[in-house]
């Protein structure tokens, strides 16, 4: 493999750029944008390009965004094609009217109606109204590790410390352990355990709400805890509990629809029929387009189907629809859920190797090209690896001409569904080095 020097010496475009926008945009950027501090100039399939001409192997995908890969012809074509015909507006377009059938002729049973916005939070937080709307009930549970996005009415929904700091939480909004079994907050062991976590969510319902729940809330396996996929009894009892109150089971498919998984939606592996649906990021495959699925009978409950009550200036505008239609066709036109299937298996199998071969892989997991990788100093107490260490890893591993998600002991992995053979070979030799670079040179225990 090609190293790149760590050692920025002389400036370059890529540096100049960076410092430059630096002066101009606000903090807060993604943290792995920030730590590598790369310049892209183009991206073709699953390879980046920055200014000075080097390549970079794509593992990551914008956080699972860019599920055709990049610069796709299809998708291309697509976009500008319908930029020469209209861009804006909320008026029925054909390429609107395609999009939402096949939607719905891929979707579980009885989810029909869609809705489209422009971003993830702002389709959960109307999803959530539907819920209220059709339940005439406020609260909603979520869990700890979930992320649902960060604007105000979800804010009390992310199941971890980023949501301190910021004032008042929206009211109503409960959290419970997910099931994560790696990492049993019950120090129980799967399948022994009964799914106690069930129970547990019995328990935060009876003692924490006041009886008026409208919604549970979970995604059908958690990406930014760590690709964390749960047992499949876990979500068929989350609906049973949600019916059971008389609430709405709310499946977040945002990381984890159209093929990532494997399947084209992640409540597809446990035959769960979820009340509603949040759909985006990879929908798109890079643009901004997201969206809730429900049934008939829900959607029509008022405020949420009065008029211009569920709509967005900017959801399924025509460039939207047609993003999103080109993206949902490809994937089914190439067979992209069966090639996120079989490479995730791939890598999974060559992920495997390397665990035992590296005594600071915890775990390795996921389905499809979801993939979990954690990062341990020891493996019996499964302590995470520093967060020093980690970020010294993503270095190398960005020195070595891949980008990808190890700057965090949960390490992700979701290249694009075009991922082949040959490129997931390449990571997991990149990968190898890597790993063998920390056993040498990085005191990681």
């Amino acid at each position: 493999m090609r190293r790149i020097s760590l050692e920025q010496n002389a400036e370059t475009v890529s540096s100049r750029l960076y410092a430059e926008e630096q002066r101009y945009i606000a903090p807060g950027l993604q943290e792995v944008s920030q730590l590598s501090r790369l310049v892209v100039k183009e991206a073709n399939g699953c390879r980046l390009t920055d200014m000075e001409g080097k390549h970079y192997l794509d593992f990551m995908a914008g956080v699972a965004v860019c599920s055709l890969g990049h610069k796709h012809p299809r998708y291309v074509a697509a976009l500008k094609e319908q930029l020469d015909k209209v861009t804006v507006g909320s008026f029925t377009t054909e390429n609107r009217v395609e999009l939402l059938r096949l939607v719905a002729s891929i979707t579980p049973e009885g989810l029909t109606k869609t809705q489209l916005y422009s971003g993830g939070a702002e389709a959960v937080e109307a999803a959530i109204r539907l819920a209220k709307s059709y339940t005439g009930k406020h609260e909603v549970l979520s869990f700890w590790g979930g992320f649902h996005g960060k604007t105000g009415g979800v804010l009390g929904l992310i199941g971890d410390p980023f949501k301190q700091n910021w004032g008042p939480l929206h009211p109503g909004l409960h959290l419970a352990p997910y099931a994560d079994c790696y990492r049993c907050p019950f120090k129980m062991k799967y399948p022994g355990c009964g799914l106690f976590c069930l129970d547990f969510v019995r328990k935060v319902l009876e003692n924490n709400t006041t009886g008026n729940l409208a919604a549970i809330i979970v995604e059908t396996a958690q990406g930014t805890a760590g690709n964390i996929v749960p047992p499949p009894e876990f979500l068929r009892g989350l609906i049973e509990i949600a019916h059971e109150k008389g609430a709405l089971l709310i499946a977040d498919e945002m990381i984890t629809g159209f093929g990532r998984t494997g399947k084209m939606f992640g409540s597809n592996h446990t035959g769960i029929h979820p009340d509603i649906m949040t759909i985006g990021k990879g929908m798109g495959s890079g643009f901004p387009v997201s969206g809730l699925i429900s049934t008939e009978e829900i959607t029509a409950s008022r405020p949420f189907s009065k008029p211009s009550s569920s709509s967005s200036s900017y959801g399924g505008n025509p460039l939207a629809s047609t993003a999103a239609l080109a993206t949902i066709q490809t994937i089914i036109d190439e067979r992209l859920v069966d090639n996120s299937r079989d490479m995730g298996e791939y890598l999974l199998n060559g992920l495997r190797v390397l665990q035992d071969k590296y005594d600071f892989i915890g775990t390795v997991g996921g389905c499809g090209l979801l993939i979990r990788v954690e990062l341990v100093k020891d493996r019996k107490t499964r302590e995470p690896l520093d967060k020093a260490v980690t970020r010294q890893m993503f270095l190398e591993t960005l020195n070595r001409g891949m980008v990808c998600m190890n700057y965090k002991a949960n390490f992700r992995i979701n290249p694009p569904l075009v991922l082949t053979r040959e490129d997931a070979d390449t990571g997991l030799a990149i990968l190898d080095e890597v790993f063998a670079h920390v056993v040498k040179h990085i005191p990681y225990k």
